[in-house]
Protein backbone atom coordinates (compact mmCIF):
# COMPACT_ATOMS: atom_id res chain seq x y z
CA UNK A 1 0.00 0.00 0.00
CA UNK A 2 1.23 3.41 -1.14
CA UNK A 3 0.96 6.94 0.58
CA UNK A 4 -0.75 6.95 4.29
CA UNK A 5 -3.25 4.20 4.94
CA UNK A 6 -6.14 4.39 6.94
CA UNK A 7 -7.18 2.14 9.87
CA UNK A 8 -9.84 0.85 11.98
CA UNK A 9 -9.08 -0.73 15.38
CA UNK A 10 -10.82 -2.25 17.30
CA UNK A 11 -9.62 -3.33 20.89
CA UNK A 12 -7.77 -0.73 21.63
CA UNK A 13 -8.48 0.08 24.58
CA UNK A 14 -6.64 -3.49 25.31
CA UNK A 15 -3.62 -4.55 26.86
CA UNK A 16 -2.01 -5.16 23.68
CA UNK A 17 -4.34 -2.00 21.62
CA UNK A 18 -2.75 0.55 23.86
CA UNK A 19 0.60 -0.38 23.19
CA UNK A 20 -0.43 -0.43 19.38
CA UNK A 21 -1.87 2.99 19.52
CA UNK A 22 1.74 4.45 21.19
CA UNK A 23 3.21 2.65 18.52
CA UNK A 24 1.06 4.07 15.38
CA UNK A 25 1.26 7.61 16.72
CA UNK A 26 5.09 7.67 16.11
CA UNK A 27 4.12 6.76 11.82
CA UNK A 28 3.08 9.50 9.66
CA UNK A 29 2.19 6.82 7.29
CA UNK A 30 -1.09 5.68 9.55
CA UNK A 31 -4.43 7.47 10.63
CA UNK A 32 -6.53 5.70 12.67
CA UNK A 33 -10.07 5.61 14.30
CA UNK A 34 -11.02 3.35 16.97
CA UNK A 35 -14.15 1.51 17.46
CA UNK A 36 -14.83 1.96 21.36
CA UNK A 37 -18.23 0.98 23.71
CA UNK A 38 -18.46 4.62 24.97
CA UNK A 39 -18.04 8.25 24.37
CA UNK A 40 -15.58 8.90 26.65
CA UNK A 41 -13.24 5.66 26.01
CA UNK A 42 -9.59 6.96 26.53
CA UNK A 43 -8.52 6.61 23.01
CA UNK A 44 -7.88 8.71 20.34
CA UNK A 45 -10.37 8.90 17.55
CA UNK A 46 -13.09 6.92 18.81
CA UNK A 47 -16.30 6.00 16.51
CA UNK A 48 -18.83 4.20 18.76
CA UNK A 49 -19.45 0.56 18.60
CA UNK A 50 -21.22 -0.50 21.55
CA UNK A 51 -21.46 -4.18 20.90
CA UNK A 52 -19.72 -6.50 18.51
CA UNK A 53 -22.22 -9.43 17.42
CA UNK A 54 -23.99 -10.30 14.23
CA UNK A 55 -26.38 -7.36 14.13
CA UNK A 56 -23.36 -4.25 14.30
CA UNK A 57 -24.17 -1.76 11.59
CA UNK A 58 -20.09 -0.67 11.19
CA UNK A 59 -20.77 1.26 8.00
CA UNK A 60 -19.88 4.91 9.61
CA UNK A 61 -16.75 2.73 11.35
CA UNK A 62 -15.38 1.37 8.04
CA UNK A 63 -16.28 4.62 5.49
CA UNK A 64 -12.76 5.44 3.70
CA UNK A 65 -10.84 2.82 5.96
CA UNK A 66 -7.79 0.72 3.68
CA UNK A 67 -7.14 -1.91 6.84
CA UNK A 68 -8.84 -3.54 9.80
CA UNK A 69 -7.22 -4.48 12.50
CA UNK A 70 -9.39 -6.80 14.85
CA UNK A 71 -8.05 -7.43 18.39
CA UNK A 72 -11.29 -7.29 20.46
CA UNK A 73 -13.48 -10.32 21.18
CA UNK A 74 -14.41 -12.16 24.05
CA UNK A 75 -11.04 -13.08 25.99
CA UNK A 76 -10.15 -16.64 27.40
CA UNK A 77 -11.73 -16.81 30.69
CA UNK A 78 -10.08 -19.29 33.51
CA UNK A 79 -13.15 -19.71 35.35
CA UNK A 80 -16.34 -19.30 32.98
CA UNK A 81 -19.26 -19.68 34.77
CA UNK A 82 -21.97 -18.90 31.59
CA UNK A 83 -24.32 -21.75 31.53
CA UNK A 84 -23.27 -21.93 27.32
CA UNK A 85 -19.64 -20.68 27.19
CA UNK A 86 -18.98 -22.06 23.61
CA UNK A 87 -21.92 -19.73 22.56
CA UNK A 88 -20.98 -16.53 23.87
CA UNK A 89 -17.95 -17.14 22.54
CA UNK A 90 -19.46 -17.82 19.05
CA UNK A 91 -21.18 -14.77 19.23
CA UNK A 92 -18.90 -12.42 19.59
CA UNK A 93 -15.31 -14.38 18.21
CA UNK A 94 -16.97 -16.10 15.03
CA UNK A 95 -20.26 -14.18 14.48
CA UNK A 96 -19.33 -10.99 15.39
CA UNK A 97 -15.76 -11.18 13.42
CA UNK A 98 -17.39 -12.73 10.07
CA UNK A 99 -20.32 -9.61 10.53
CA UNK A 100 -17.38 -6.95 10.51
CA UNK A 101 -15.36 -8.61 7.58
CA UNK A 102 -18.44 -9.17 5.20
CA UNK A 103 -18.88 -5.47 5.80
CA UNK A 104 -14.91 -4.41 5.96
CA UNK A 105 -15.01 -6.48 2.61
CA UNK A 106 -18.06 -4.67 1.03
CA UNK A 107 -17.14 -1.28 1.75
CA UNK A 108 -14.02 -1.93 -0.22
CA UNK A 109 -11.50 -2.36 2.91
CA UNK A 110 -8.42 -4.09 1.33
CA UNK A 111 -6.93 -5.98 4.23
CA UNK A 112 -7.90 -7.36 7.62
CA UNK A 113 -5.61 -8.47 10.09
CA UNK A 114 -7.34 -10.65 12.72
CA UNK A 115 -5.99 -11.29 16.18
CA UNK A 116 -6.19 -14.79 17.09
CA UNK A 117 -4.27 -17.51 19.28
CA UNK A 118 -2.10 -20.45 19.28
CA UNK A 119 -5.05 -21.88 21.07
CA UNK A 120 -5.93 -22.88 17.40
CA UNK A 121 -2.75 -24.96 17.68
CA UNK A 122 -3.70 -26.81 20.76
CA UNK A 123 -2.10 -26.16 24.50
CA UNK A 124 0.94 -28.21 24.50
CA UNK A 125 3.74 -29.55 22.30
CA UNK A 126 5.71 -32.50 23.08
CA UNK A 127 8.79 -32.50 24.34
CA UNK A 128 11.22 -31.36 20.81
CA UNK A 129 7.84 -30.74 18.79
CA UNK A 130 6.77 -26.92 17.83
CA UNK A 131 3.61 -25.77 16.74
CA UNK A 132 3.36 -24.60 13.17
CA UNK A 133 1.81 -22.17 10.86
CA UNK A 134 -0.02 -24.82 8.53
CA UNK A 135 -0.91 -27.23 11.22
CA UNK A 136 -4.34 -28.63 11.63
CA UNK A 137 -6.12 -26.69 13.89
CA UNK A 138 -6.49 -28.54 17.00
CA UNK A 139 -8.03 -26.45 20.12
CA UNK A 140 -9.00 -27.97 23.04
CA UNK A 141 -10.90 -25.51 25.04
CA UNK A 142 -14.28 -23.05 24.03
CA UNK A 143 -12.05 -19.88 23.28
CA UNK A 144 -9.48 -21.72 21.11
CA UNK A 145 -12.74 -22.97 19.19
CA UNK A 146 -14.09 -19.77 18.82
CA UNK A 147 -11.14 -18.44 17.33
CA UNK A 148 -10.36 -21.72 14.78
CA UNK A 149 -13.99 -21.15 13.68
CA UNK A 150 -13.51 -17.30 12.95
CA UNK A 151 -10.30 -17.81 11.01
CA UNK A 152 -11.74 -20.25 8.92
CA UNK A 153 -14.81 -18.24 7.86
CA UNK A 154 -12.15 -15.32 7.62
CA UNK A 155 -10.38 -17.51 4.56
CA UNK A 156 -13.58 -18.86 3.00
CA UNK A 157 -14.38 -15.24 2.94
CA UNK A 158 -11.01 -13.82 1.55
CA UNK A 159 -11.55 -16.34 -1.10
CA UNK A 160 -15.24 -15.16 -2.09
CA UNK A 161 -14.24 -11.42 -1.85
CA UNK A 162 -11.03 -11.08 -2.86
CA UNK A 163 -10.35 -8.97 0.66
CA UNK A 164 -6.98 -10.14 1.96
CA UNK A 165 -7.02 -12.18 5.58
CA UNK A 166 -3.71 -11.83 7.98
CA UNK A 167 -3.82 -14.05 10.92
CA UNK A 168 -1.91 -13.78 13.86
CA UNK A 169 -1.55 -16.76 16.64
CA UNK A 170 -0.02 -15.47 19.76
CA UNK A 171 1.22 -16.94 22.45
CA UNK A 172 1.75 -15.78 25.97
CA UNK A 173 1.64 -12.11 25.51
CA UNK A 174 3.91 -10.25 28.28
CA UNK A 175 4.98 -6.78 29.07
CA UNK A 176 4.03 -3.73 31.80
CA UNK A 177 0.20 -3.91 32.69
CA UNK A 178 0.14 -7.65 32.06
CA UNK A 179 -2.50 -9.42 34.44
CA UNK A 180 -3.20 -13.23 35.65
CA UNK A 181 -0.48 -15.90 36.05
CA UNK A 182 2.52 -13.91 34.41
CA UNK A 183 1.66 -10.45 37.19
CA UNK A 184 1.58 -13.34 39.83
CA UNK A 185 4.95 -14.22 38.93
CA UNK A 186 6.12 -10.83 38.47
CA UNK A 187 5.40 -10.00 42.23
CA UNK A 188 6.73 -13.44 43.52
CA UNK A 189 9.56 -12.12 41.66
CA UNK A 190 9.31 -9.01 43.61
CA UNK A 191 8.99 -10.25 47.12
CA UNK A 192 11.70 -12.60 46.44
CA UNK A 193 10.14 -15.67 48.52
CA UNK A 194 11.97 -19.22 47.88
CA UNK A 195 9.67 -20.91 46.00
CA UNK A 196 9.62 -24.73 44.69
CA UNK A 197 10.50 -24.42 41.46
CA UNK A 198 14.06 -24.67 40.80
CA UNK A 199 14.21 -27.67 38.53
CA UNK A 200 11.85 -26.90 35.77
CA UNK A 201 13.00 -28.28 32.60
CA UNK A 202 10.50 -27.25 30.00
CA UNK A 203 10.13 -25.14 27.20
CA UNK A 204 7.97 -22.61 26.07
CA UNK A 205 6.99 -19.69 23.78
CA UNK A 206 6.05 -16.53 24.85
CA UNK A 207 6.12 -12.86 22.52
CA UNK A 208 7.13 -9.60 24.74
CA UNK A 209 4.43 -6.80 24.06
CA UNK A 210 6.27 -4.77 22.05
CA UNK A 211 7.37 -7.69 19.81
CA UNK A 212 3.85 -8.35 18.79
CA UNK A 213 3.19 -4.87 18.26
CA UNK A 214 6.12 -4.81 15.59
CA UNK A 215 5.00 -7.92 14.18
CA UNK A 216 1.27 -6.40 13.64
CA UNK A 217 2.48 -3.04 12.50
CA UNK A 218 4.65 -4.95 9.86
CA UNK A 219 1.55 -6.67 8.69
CA UNK A 220 -0.10 -3.48 8.09
CA UNK A 221 1.47 -2.85 4.57
CA UNK A 222 3.77 -5.64 4.32
CA UNK A 223 3.15 -7.11 0.10
CA UNK A 224 3.71 -10.55 1.71
CA UNK A 225 1.41 -10.57 4.69
CA UNK A 226 -1.35 -10.83 2.91
CA UNK A 227 -3.52 -13.89 2.95
CA UNK A 228 -1.24 -15.76 5.60
CA UNK A 229 -1.10 -17.39 8.95
CA UNK A 230 1.42 -16.17 11.33
CA UNK A 231 2.97 -17.41 15.01
CA UNK A 232 4.91 -15.16 16.88
CA UNK A 233 7.35 -15.43 19.32
CA UNK A 234 10.17 -13.55 21.10
CA UNK A 235 12.57 -16.86 19.22
CA UNK A 236 13.74 -17.76 22.41
CA UNK A 237 12.29 -19.98 24.40
CA UNK A 238 12.29 -21.09 27.97
CA UNK A 239 11.78 -22.89 31.00
CA UNK A 240 9.63 -21.92 33.95
CA UNK A 241 12.59 -21.95 35.77
CA UNK A 242 14.43 -19.56 34.10
CA UNK A 243 11.99 -17.23 33.45
CA UNK A 244 11.88 -17.19 36.93
CA UNK A 245 15.31 -16.38 37.70
CA UNK A 246 15.11 -13.52 34.88
CA UNK A 247 12.17 -12.19 37.06
CA UNK A 248 13.58 -11.80 40.16
CA UNK A 249 17.15 -10.70 38.96
CA UNK A 250 15.16 -8.25 36.65
CA UNK A 251 13.44 -7.42 39.94
CA UNK A 252 17.16 -6.62 41.07
CA UNK A 253 17.42 -9.19 43.57
CA UNK A 254 18.87 -13.09 43.38
CA UNK A 255 16.93 -15.75 42.50
CA UNK A 256 16.22 -18.49 45.11
CA UNK A 257 14.75 -21.32 43.71
CA UNK A 258 14.52 -24.53 45.21
CA UNK A 259 15.66 -27.50 43.11
CA UNK A 260 12.21 -29.51 43.81
CA UNK A 261 11.32 -32.33 41.18
CA UNK A 262 8.45 -31.76 38.56
CA UNK A 263 6.92 -35.00 40.05
CA UNK A 264 6.82 -34.07 43.69
CA UNK A 265 5.40 -30.77 42.84
CA UNK A 266 2.93 -32.59 40.37
CA UNK A 267 1.89 -34.96 43.44
CA UNK A 268 1.02 -31.67 45.17
CA UNK A 269 -0.39 -29.76 42.79
CA UNK A 270 -2.69 -33.30 42.50
CA UNK A 271 -3.24 -33.55 46.08
CA UNK A 272 -4.23 -29.78 46.56
CA UNK A 273 -6.21 -29.43 43.83
CA UNK A 274 -3.94 -27.26 41.78
CA UNK A 275 -2.94 -29.96 39.13
CA UNK A 276 -3.54 -27.91 36.31
CA UNK A 277 -1.28 -24.50 37.42
CA UNK A 278 1.32 -27.49 37.94
CA UNK A 279 1.02 -28.75 34.65
CA UNK A 280 1.22 -25.24 32.86
CA UNK A 281 4.10 -24.29 35.05
CA UNK A 282 5.65 -27.53 33.98
CA UNK A 283 4.22 -28.63 30.15
CA UNK A 284 6.00 -27.46 27.22
CA UNK A 285 4.29 -25.01 24.71
CA UNK A 286 6.47 -23.76 21.48
CA UNK A 287 6.04 -22.08 18.29
CA UNK A 288 8.01 -22.37 15.30
CA UNK A 289 8.08 -18.67 14.09
CA UNK A 290 10.69 -19.46 10.74
CA UNK A 291 7.84 -18.91 8.54
CA UNK A 292 7.00 -15.73 9.80
CA UNK A 293 10.56 -14.50 10.32
CA UNK A 294 10.97 -15.96 6.27
CA UNK A 295 8.08 -14.37 4.46
CA UNK A 296 8.34 -10.82 6.13
CA UNK A 297 12.04 -10.46 6.72
CA UNK A 298 11.11 -9.87 10.34
CA UNK A 299 12.55 -10.69 13.96
CA UNK A 300 11.54 -9.94 17.45
CA UNK A 301 13.13 -6.32 18.26
CA UNK A 302 13.38 -7.00 21.90
CA UNK A 303 15.25 -10.10 23.70
CA UNK A 304 12.98 -11.81 26.70
CA UNK A 305 15.54 -10.22 28.74
CA UNK A 306 14.48 -7.12 27.69
CA UNK A 307 10.95 -7.82 27.87
CA UNK A 308 10.96 -8.88 31.06
CA UNK A 309 12.96 -5.28 32.51
CA UNK A 310 9.85 -3.43 31.00
CA UNK A 311 7.38 -5.25 33.02
CA UNK A 312 8.45 -3.57 36.11
CA UNK A 313 8.44 -0.05 34.50
CA UNK A 314 5.21 0.78 36.27
CA UNK A 315 5.13 1.74 40.29
CA UNK A 316 2.34 -0.39 40.67
CA UNK A 317 3.50 -3.55 38.62
CA UNK A 318 1.39 -4.92 36.57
Amino acid sequence: MSGKVSLLISGASGFVGKQLLNQLTKFEAYTFNCAVRAENSNVPFPVVIRSIDTNTNWSSALEGKQVVLHMAGRAHIMRDDSTDPLTEYRKVNVAGTLNLARQAAASGVKRFIFISSVKVNGEATAPATLFKHDDEPQPQDFYGVSKAEAEAGLKQLAAETGMEIVIIRPPLVYGPGVKANFATMLKWAQKNLPLPFGAIHNRRSMVALDNLVDLIITCISHPNAANQTFLVSDDQDISTTELLQMMTRAAGKKPRLLPVPVSWLKLAGKLTGKQAVIDRLSGNLQVDIEHTKNTLSWSPPVSVEEGIKRCFTKEDLC
